[in-house]
């Protein structure tokens, strides 16, 4: 089916159902607790879940309000993908650096309502501007190749090949590379 007007056909929306299921179960919520707090039936749930039935644009507005999300946001087309797969040769392409000296890539950039982020760090000796920094959350680090110095509060870890960290970013934290180069991967939550 084609677009006209800018409308929406049916062939545009035949994933909604499972954007809809994907974002319940995530959080959690049944069927029926989704359906009373909409004022619609179990079973009318059940079957735009299950892309039976192509909700009313009310019915749409209803049922994001209640997931917590926008009816644009289950609508989308891009980033619902049940995998992002990133070569490293790609990630590597299309390194960027920042203001402190190092280089960042994130990972799954395009991924809908991703509950945490990972980067690709490339941080080299001497290029890296000595900072530290605090932020709500919680980090992982894991070394790839190389190492550095991880300064966690007054606390200083030297991490290697395969070493990792795991911490609250509240605490002030800032690394220093001791190896020529060093690349990490850094997951926020």
């Amino acid at each position: 089916m084609e677009k006209e007007n800018n409308t929406i056909t049916p062939a545009n929306t035949l994933e909604v159902g499972a954007r809809i299921k994907l974002l319940r179960t995530n959080q959690k919520r049944t069927l029926q607790e989704v359906a009373d707090s909409c004022g619609l039936s179990k079973s009318m749930i059940s079957k735009i879940e299950n892309d039976k039935t192509i909700p009313s644009v009310a019915t749409l507005v209803k049922i994001a309000a209640v997931l917590g999300t926008s009816v644009s946001s289950l609508l989308e087309q891009e980033g619902w993908n049940k995998a992002i797969v990133t070569s490293r040769n790609t990630a590597i392409e299309k390194l960027v650096k920042t203001e402190k000296g190092y280089m960042i890539f994130p990972y799954a950039s395009e991924y809908h309502d991703k509950k945490m982020q990972p980067f690709l760090f490339v941080a080299r000796k001497g290029e890296v501007i000595p900072h530290q920094l605090s932020h709500e959350g919680e980090e992982f680090v894991f070394v790839v190749e190389g190492s550095m110095k991880m300064q966690i509060g007054d606390t200083e870890y030297v991490l290697k090949t395969g070493d990792s960290l795991y911490f609250n970013a509240l605490q002030k934290h800032g690394i220093i590379p001791i190896s020529n180069e060093v690349t990490y991967i850094d997951i926020f939550v």
